[in-house]
């Protein structure tokens, strides 16, 4: 709800303004009704959900209290846009990822993709990313066009030999200089968070040198913060991680000593490049999840926090930042994989609300293995539609101006700022990289998300919720190893991955899955919803519930049991009367015909005695799941 300012509008004149006390009052009714008896801000927060970060969303946001001036598109501090225009001639720039050493295979992908929408290449090269050989790079995009397809390189340690091997690919094939686009994709401080190997600044400062000399279309540096994303970073610290590489990278091109001067216009110190043109040689690459309006603040922040950077340097107007959205790889699941097409859809849509220049949406079976011509081809086309039929782009900033969006980018920046400026306090991201700083930080920040998921207060859908058991899973050639070494990699789903592995182990030994009984009680409007909560719940730990027959009594419970096949297991479903009523006697029955555990769905407490334990909204499920295989001997 939005309470508008007064804009000097005659309609709707004759009613007095509504006031947010107003709006607090009532709210405070609607709370009393429900059983909470608030008032004034205390009814206000019991609306509001915590974010990570230190954040909240609250329910309610008036002009008042939305944040600074953003300014104007194209200009500083570039919240709006990097660019006047923003994506409104052509969308943004669909890039599309590739992996494999086959340069036959990778030149395939590429030359189908190039014809049906994709604008952009990201290869992956070198074996430490599972990619091409250095070598291959010709054959691999052999047929291309490479003054209209921009290259985007990852070559982990090997970044500089790649790096030369495609600048002479341009000069072999009489690409003009000018014409050139490319991102060469040095990164030693990301390959050091990835694999814990220091890679010395040296190489990429060259490159970025004869890069800002030769090449005006090609960006040397990639700051990738994927690393600290997919070890389970937040967002702020996603962003504060990026600044502190990015001052580190402008630090070095403008402090490096070798012979030369930088580009024509800048002011230079001996032998480095000047600050306008180490601005221009970094491209910044961020996650963008299915939280659409946190992926949504967390570009336009991007923006605001690299251009504090560059107004502190002395160049507000070189501030503009380049920015490459991937589709999070944390989010991707295994299981049900067709629901990974909604999440990237719709992280698709946040970052080109958000501003990003360029997107990659990963195939929604990426984490099973090598995608499949129809998984790269959903991919590119979620930004084909999202462009050419809902005309995303057309709007510059279009989320600009929602009270809500400008004051989450405004407490995103200011908590991801926090957090750089203790990343430069520890001495800087290499130090604080070797010194654990950063893996510590992370680690904590996963652990704390971890029990959300366990909770289901962050549900995954088709893995927490809604699982499918008879699922049948995809079959991908798996895909080259990435590197390792240095900050883990983490996955929403994993914990439950772990417990369907043990079920699917069981079912691969047995023949069936471990099965627990839904003892319902009464008619079914007494018991639905609890046996649908229980149910849900067994499944997501590849538990098959056995919900047969509908409804049970004291009488028919032992006979029910019997004939269900459960593995010593059983969960009473039903209402708080029913549970008085005939929970006590159901539970013994149950246990007469085998039943070693009786769960109850519902509160704790509730037909105490009669029961072992209790499964109900917001358990660790996690735990009880775990605990529930281990008590079936169901183990990998």
């Amino acid at each position: 709800m939005t309470v508008l300012p007064d804009d000097g509008l005659s309609l709707a004149a004759e009613f007095p303004d509504a006031t947010h006390e107003q709006w607090q009052r009532l709210v405070e009714g609607v709370l009393r009704k429900s059983g909470k008896d608030v008032s004034g801000e205390a009814a206000e927060d019991a609306l509001s959900t915590k974010l990570e970060d230190g954040l909240t969303t609250r329910p309610l946001y008036t002009a008042p209290e939305a944040a600074d001036e953003t300014g104007f598109p194209g200009f500083a501090p570039f919240v709006r846009g990097a660019t006047p225009a923003g994506g409104a001639a052509g969308g943004w720039d669909v890039r599309q990822r590739y992996v494999g050493s086959d340069p036959v295979r990778v030149n395939e992908a590429v030359l189908t993709d190039l014809e049906n929408g994709v604008t952009s290449l990201w290869l992956a090269v070198g074996e430490g990313c599972g990619g091409l050989p250095v070598d291959a790079l010709p054959r691999a995009l052999d047929g291309v066009y490479l003054d209209l397809a921009p290259v985007s390189l990852d070559a982990g340690a090997e970044y500089a030999d790649a790096a030369r091997a495609l600048l002479r690919l341009y000069a072999d094939r009489q690409v003009a200089p000018e014409a050139a686009r490319a991102s060469l994709g040095a990164d030693p401080l990301g390959h050091e968070a990835r694999t814990g190997e220091a890679v010395d600044l040296a190489d990429a400062v060259g490159l970025a040198r004869e890069a800002a000399a030769h090449w005006p279309g090609v960006r040397a540096l990639t700051v990738d913060a994927l690393p600290y994303h997919e070890a389970g970073g937040s967002a702020a610290e996603e962003l504060g991680l990026s600044l502190a590489t990015g001052v580190a990278y402008l630090r070095a091109l403008t402090e490096a000593e070798a012979s030369g001067a930088g580009a024509e216009g800048d002011t230079a110190p001996a032998g480095g490049l000047g600050l306008h043109a180490a601005l221009g040689q970094l491209e910044f690459r961020y996650a963008a999840t299915a939280d659409q309006f946190l992926t949504i603040a967390k570009f336009r922040a991007a923006r605001r926090l690299w251009a504090r950077i560059a107004e502190a340097c002395g160049a507000p107007e070189a501030g503009a930042q380049r920015q490459h959205a991937v589709t999070s790889p944390v989010m991707m699941t295994r299981r049900d994989p067709w629901v990974n097409m909604l999440r990237t859809t719709v992280a698709c849509m946040a970052a080109g609300v958000g501003g990003a220049d360029c997107v990659t949406v990963l195939p929604f079976d990426h984490e099973i293995g090598l995608p499949d011509a129809f998984a790269r081809r959903i991919a590119r086309n979620t930004s084909t539609i999202l462009l050419e039929e809902s005309h995303l782009a057309r709007v510059i900033d279009p989320a600009g101006g929602s009270y809500y969006v400008e004051q989450l980018t405004g407490e995103l920046a200011e908590a991801a700022w926090e957090f750089f400026q203790t990343i430069e306090k520890a001495g800087g991201l290499a130090a604080a990289l070797r010194s654990g700083l950063v893996a510590d930080r992370l680690a904590a920040t996963w652990a704390e998300r971890s029990k959300k998921l366990a909770k289901r207060r962050e549900p995954i859908t088709g893995v927490s919720e809604f699982p499918l058991l008879s699922e049948k899973p995809l079959d991908r050639e798996p895909a080259p190893p990435g590197p390792t070494g240095g900050l883990p990699r983490v996955r929403r789903d994993e914990a439950y991955e772990a417990l369907r592995a043990r079920s699917d182990a069981h079912l691969a030994a047995t023949g069936n899955r471990p099965r627990i009984f839904l003892a319902a009680l009464g008619p079914a409007a007494a018991h639905t919803a609890r046996a649908t909560f229980a149910a849900n719940l067994f499944q997501a730990g590849g538990i098959t519930p056995v919900h047969d027959p509908v409804s049970v009594d004291p009488a028919t419970a032992a006979g029910a049991y019997a004939a269900s096949g459960a593995d010593g297991m059983a969960v009473l479903c039903s209402s708080d009367p029913l549970y008085e009523e005939q929970a006590e006697a159901v539970a013994a029955a149950l246990r007469s015909a085998g039943a070693t555990t009786v769960f109850l769905a519902g509160k704790p407490g509730t037909s105490a005695g009669a029961v072992d334990e209790y499964v109900f909204a917001g358990c660790d499920a996690v735990a009880v799941l775990s605990s529930v295989l281990d008590r079936m001997g169901v183990s990998l």
